[in-house]
């Protein structure tokens, strides 16, 4: 129960200002996705690069325990978010366009970290009615607690389930930057 206490919602920060100072001349703004909009960008990190998957059991959509290892063979992106966290309902729209569009390259993993599992999942996914999503589950939050991570984080693994990045809050999978991002799984 600690962990539950500590891990959270990632929601949006505001940088001071002084992070937020650029050289003259340099733009400070986000890059626009297709829409026009400003893209999400969440914060990645690279230190973990190389690292081996997790062993932690989840369950997967046909109520049969798996792991990460049984994801090898092609590029993964495994997002780990909740439906009752903003930012993870937010992303999980694009989430469900990219596996449509990366489908034959990458595999897009959406494990919930829902204490109640199918019971707030299962409803979720009927009216989200995505294409390409399935509803994984971890309501014991193994891969969150693995990870110490608030949600929404997406990992990045490559083809030998090596870790590649992880992007930590919500991001803007239609965007630029993470088709960028997304290339350095090979």
């Amino acid at each position: 129960m600690l962990t539950l206490g500590i891990a959270g919602c990632d929601t949006a920060k505001q940088p001071d200002e002084q992070a937020n100072a650029a050289v003259a001349g340099e733009s400070t703004a986000a890059p626009a996705n297709a829409a026009g909009e400003v893209e999400r960008i969440g914060q990645i990190d690279r230190s973990h690069k190389g690292e081996a998957a997790p062993t932690i059991a989840f369950t997967a959509p046909d109520g049969k325990k798996t792991t990460l290892a049984a994801f090898r063979g092609k590029p993964l992106l495994l997002n780990l978010w909740a439906t009752w966290c903003a930012p993870c309902v937010r992303e999980m729209p694009a989430l469900d366009r990219l596996a449509q569009r990366e489908g034959g390259k990458l595999q897009v993993v959406t494990v919930s970290q829902d204490l109640e599992g199918a019971t707030k999942v299962t409803p979720y996914f009927q009216k989200a009615g995505f294409k390409a999503l399935q509803p994984w589950l971890d309501p014991d939050v193994g891969l969150s607690t693995h990870f110490g991570v608030n949600l929404p984080t997406t990992v990045l693994y490559d083809t030998q389930g090596r870790e590649v990045w992880r992007v930590a809050g919500d991001m803007d999978w239609d965007g630029e930057t993470a088709k960028a991002w997304l290339a350095e799984a090979g």
